[in-house]
């Protein structure tokens, strides 16, 4: 998310948000108690280098850097979110962060076996009983872009999710705020839309997309068997990964004219399912990570002499 050559992003977390800036990210989380804890830190390395200035080498940084910030932000938000709560004797719960990076292992491990090798072993079978290469790319993408969606919408079924979808409505809304240049007010940004275009969400779905072009392309040139294709849809992720932040990027920066919003519905419409409206204190908490985020880089928070406080 952009404002000029300044981008902004962000994720939804236990009773809080994350907001990325160039050089600095900050994690605004709502405690037991009803308070605002902020953590911001200084980045560095491979998330603030140089090749995070290359075009289609930075859609891998951005890959591994959702992935990676993402879980830090969740682990610190997990920690707030534990304060204060009791057992049955009355003595403190404490979630050791072993068991959060061992449940955070497993959650990978689940997702690659359902997102990444189901799809690919049922395209095996449906070759196997004699379809064409290129319908059998088809059902490997529809099969794993349906779990996808179907996975979303269970998901949003359960209230805790619930309440994450509507902090990613609000880091959404806010940072709409931020690029119009309006003052980062509950006012202000509530009249913004909850959907973003450059939404992690959406740059799935152009992933699970461009992975149809790059994919159905190696499996016309290359009599893949399951052991080569699988090792092809690894190998190839990166490009793929590549080309979609670029297309994502192209689509925010001219989002302005018609065919490029209509271009970009389906990913809108995707957001539908991750983002709710959020109420005031949600506003409220993606506003004080964002405004951490700023005042980490040292710069000015719009309308900080009318914000509420």
């Amino acid at each position: 998310m952009s404002t000029g050559t300044v981008y902004y992003g962000g994720q939804a977390v236990i009773e809080g948000v994350m907001i990325r800036g160039p050089r600095h990210m900050a994690v605004a989380v709502r405690d037991p108690r009803g308070h605002i804890v902020v953590h911001s830190e200084e980045l560095g390395g491979v998330y603030t280098g140089p090749i995070r200035r290359v075009p289609l080498l930075r859609g891998v940084v951005v890959l591994w850097e959702t992935l990676a910030l993402g879980m830090r932000a969740l682990s610190f938000s997990s920690r707030v979110a534990m304060e204060g709560e009791t057992n049955e004797r009355g003595e403190p719960v404490e979630f050791p962060q072993h068991t959060f990076w061992g449940m955070m292992a497993l959650a990978i491990v689940l997702a690659v076996a359902v997102f990444f090798a189901l799809p690919i072993v049922a395209a095996h079978w449906i070759e196997a009983a004699g379809a064409h290469r290129l319908a059998v790319v088809g059902a490997e993408t529809v099969l794993r872009l349906g779990l996808f969606v179907g996975y979303i919408a269970a998901i949003g079924l359960m209230p805790d999710i619930r309440r994450v979808f509507q902090y990613h409505g609000a880091e959404h809304m806010t940072i709409h705020a931020y690029e119009a240049g309006e003052p980062l007010t509950i006012e202000a940004i509530r009249r913004f839309p909850k959907e973003h275009t450059r939404c992690g969400t959406s740059f799935l779905l152009v992933v699970i997309v461009v992975a149809l072009a790059v994919f159905a392309t190696f499996d016309a040139l290359v009599d893949a068997g399951l052991l080569v294709r699988t090792a092809s849809r690894i190998l190839l992720l990166p490009a793929v990964a590549g080309v979609s932040y670029e297309i994502l990027r192209l689509g925010a920066r001219f989002e302005r004219y018609r065919i490029v919003r209509w271009l970009f519905a389906p990913n809108l419409a995707l957001q539908g399912l991750t983002t709710r409206v959020p109420d005031e204190s949600q506003i409220e908490v993606a506003r004080a990570a964002f405004e951490a985020t700023l005042s980490a880089a040292g710069l000015p928070i719009p309308g900080a002499e009318t914000a509420e406080r």
